[in-house]
C-alpha cells in the first residue's frame, strides 16, 4: 500500500462518516486507493487483502462491505440469487456479467434506453431498477 493510496482510502471513509479502522482502511485501499472503480465479491476482496499480508477475516470483509453499502460508498449488484458484487461506482448504470469468467463490468449507460417500467403494486414504490446484461463469448 502506498501512502497516497492509504490517504485516498482514509478520506473516502471519513467523507462517509466511517471511522477509519485498520481493517476498513486496508479494504478501502484495495477498493479505491488507485482512484479506479472496482467490481469485487467479498471472496475476491478477502483474497486480495490476504495477499497484502493483512489479517482480516472473511466475516469482517462481509461486515465491512455491508457498512460501505449502508454509507453509500459501494452498491451491491446481485447477479443470480446467490452471487453479489460490490461496485465502487454508485451512480446508476447498467452492467455486463461475463458468464464464462464470472466477472462484472460497467456497460455504457448512454446506450441504454428504458422507456417505461411497470407500475409498482399498491402500497409500494420503485426504489431502483438494476440492469445486468449477461454475456457469453461466441
Amino acid at each position: 500500500m502506498t501512502v497516497q493510496a492509504t490517504n485516498t482510502a482514509t478520506q473516502w471513509l471519513s467523507g462517509a462518516g466511517l471511522r477509519p479502522t485498520r481493517q476498513r482502511v486496508a479494504l478501502a485501499t484495495l477498493l479505491v486507493g488507485d482512484g479506479q472503480h472496482r467490481h469485487v465479491t467479498a471472496e475476491s476482496l478477502f483474497a486480495n487483502v490476504q495477499d497484502m499480508g493483512e489479517s482480516v477475516s472473511l466475516a469482517t470483509v462481509y461486515n465491512t462491505l455491508r457498512a460501505f453499502c449502508e454509507a453509500g460508498l459501494v452498491q451491491e449488484v446481485t447477479v443470480d440469487g446467490s452471487k453479489s458484487y460490490f461496485d465502487t461506482n454508485t451512480h446508476d448504470h447498467p452492467h455486463f456479467y461475463w458468464e464464462d469468467t464470472g466477472t462484472l463490468s460497467d456497460a455504457p449507460a448512454d446506450q441504454l434506453k428504458i422507456t417505461q417500467v411497470p407500475d409498482a403494486p399498491e402500497g409500494a414504490e420503485i426504489a431502483s431498477v438494476d440492469v445486468v446484461i449477461r454475456l457469453r463469448r461466441k
